[in-house]
């Protein structure tokens, strides 16, 4: 049994104080950009029948659920299973074969949304991150990933990593960004576990 402390009542009050403003500043915003589009007309044009299985119309203007149901109708239906289904499905059947079959998954859901060499790309990240947890030094492990996240913000890497994806969709570049950059945080935070535990082994 762990022992069990509370934080001091200072510290639990500046906490309560910051999230108190944080939330107060951002219900603002939302009232004030909420009450400037109240009754505008123009809001109209982009409210479509849509969801009619719902009773309720679609606003086309939102390109994040239009690229869903158009660029990506294809594969929608793969995500989402792998998702949910594929992965309840691996941990009833072959729960010791289950990394292997999320990494088939993980590479072609990647291969045929971005494309192999962008799946590549990833996993050279990957590689250099488990090489540089293999020599123990935290350090390394850290500048690494830092240096890893950096080379998606900076020119020239940036463009010449963005080459690598195949295709063009609405949300590539935030794919993109978002995908590299969650990768890249897994494996940093994988890297540093490994050096925290050294005792223990990973394939």
């Amino acid at each position: 049994m762990g022992i069990k402390t509370a934080l001091p009542a200072a510290e639990l009050g500046l906490y309560s104080l910051v999230l108190s403003g944080a939330l107060a500043y951002a219900g603002r915003g939302l009232l004030e950009a909420s009450q400037d589009g109240a009754h505008r007309k123009a809001f109209r044009e982009s409210v479509r029948p849509g969801w009619e299985y719902i009773g309720r119309k679609m606003d086309v203007a939102d390109f994040e659920w239009v690229m869903w149901f158009t660029s990506f109708r294809n594969v929608i239906i793969f995500a989402l299973s792998g998702h949910v289904l594929f992965a309840k499905l691996c941990t009833m059947v072959a729960p010791k074969l289950r990394s292997w079959m999320y990494a088939v998954y993980g590479a072609l859901a990647v291969m045929g949304t971005m494309g192999p060499w962008y799946l590549l790309l990833l996993l050279g990240h990957c590689v250099g991150l488990y090489v540089a947890s293999l020599l123990g030094q935290p350090w390394l492990c850290l500048g690494l990933g830092l240096a890893s996240l950096a080379s998606f913000k900076m020119d020239p890497l940036i463009s010449w990593q963005s080459g690598f994806v195949t295709g063009t969709f609405d949300l590539q570049e935030v794919l993109f960004h978002g995908g590299s950059s969650f990768t890249v945080l897994r494996c940093t935070s994988f890297a540093l576990e490994s050096c925290a535990h050294p005792d223990r082994h990973y394939s």
